[in-house]
């Protein structure tokens, strides 16, 4: 039994593709997309155009909306401090410096949880199950290999096509060219962290609306974590490590591709 944990970016855009020309095999039995509702539109756009070109079904999965669900101030009810369940990798930011990086929980809560949730129910596989008896096929290439890990359920088995064919990222966007077909984006959150400069450069110049999304995310997030207990001593986040998105400057920022340090392998591929 085999599906295909589709991000909807080049590398598993490359994988479905070729599949779906038997280039690959055995046919996966399925692609699975989960949704955050907070990818780009060119994102939604492309993965509408890519289910019509395979042979094998798509199927999207969403926990709920995670700009939103991420930005919940909650009460303990021990000490009655406020806090906020986080989940996304924000910089924190002291004194205009950056100071790190928090928790990320959004891949694992918004991600591999509900695929895994949705292949257990298909597949029937039983509670406690620990043998491998689905192949999970991943999106990751040659130029990525850090990001290969051993599946954490017992009953799946992750595969890389990619990297067994010795394909980089650079070869799967050859291989639409040499296809003759539209370019892939590069599929995250519109406010993740882990955008580069020449990608948050690539949004205000070719998506000011989305752009502009992205700047009033980071602005209410640090309303919320504002009202946190222990942010109240001159710290703050942001999703740009300059700590405030909306004075983005390209030419004044050196933020690197940090989509390596998402070593569950499923965002940006």
């Amino acid at each position: 039994m085999n599906f295909l944990s589709l991000g909807a970016g080049v590398q598993s855009s490359t994988l479905a593709l070729m599949y779906a020309k038997k280039e690959l095999k055995p046919l996966p039995d399925f692609a699975i997309f989960a949704d955050t509702q907070n990818e780009p539109k060119e994102v939604y756009n492309w993965l509408n155009w890519l289910e019509n070109q395979l042979n094998y079904p798509v199927y999207r999965v969403t926990k709920g909306n995670l700009a939103k669900n991420a930005l919940i101030v909650r009460t303990s009810k021990k000490t009655g401090k406020k806090y906020i369940s986080n989940t996304i990798p924000f910089f924190f930011i002291k004194d205009n410096k950056k100071k790190g990086f928090l928790n990320r929980g959004c891949t694992l809560e918004y991600k591999i949880k509900p695929i895994n949730k949705f292949v257990k129910n298909f597949y029937k596989i039983k509670h406690l199950e620990k043998n491998p008896i689905v192949n999970r096929i991943m999106g990751i290439s040659i130029d990525e290999i850090t990001r290969m890990t051993t599946s954490k359920q017992k009953w799946a088995k992750n595969v890389y096509p990619l990297i067994e064919n010795n394909m980089s990222r650079n070869d799967c966007i050859d291989y639409f060219k040499k296809n003759n077909l539209p370019n892939p984006p590069r599929s995250a959150c519109l406010f993740c962290p882990y955008h580069s400069d020449n990608y948050w450069n690539y949004l205000k110049n070719n998506s000011k609306s989305e752009f502009e999304q992205a700047i009033k995310f980071d602005k209410l997030a640090k309303k919320a974590y504002s009202k946190t207990f222990w942010w109240q001593n001159n710290y703050s986040v942001s999703v740009h490590r300059s700590g405030n998105l909306e004075k983005f400057d390209k030419n004044n920022s050196k933020q690197l591709n940090l989509f390596d340090s998402e070593c569950e392998g499923i965002c940006g591929v």
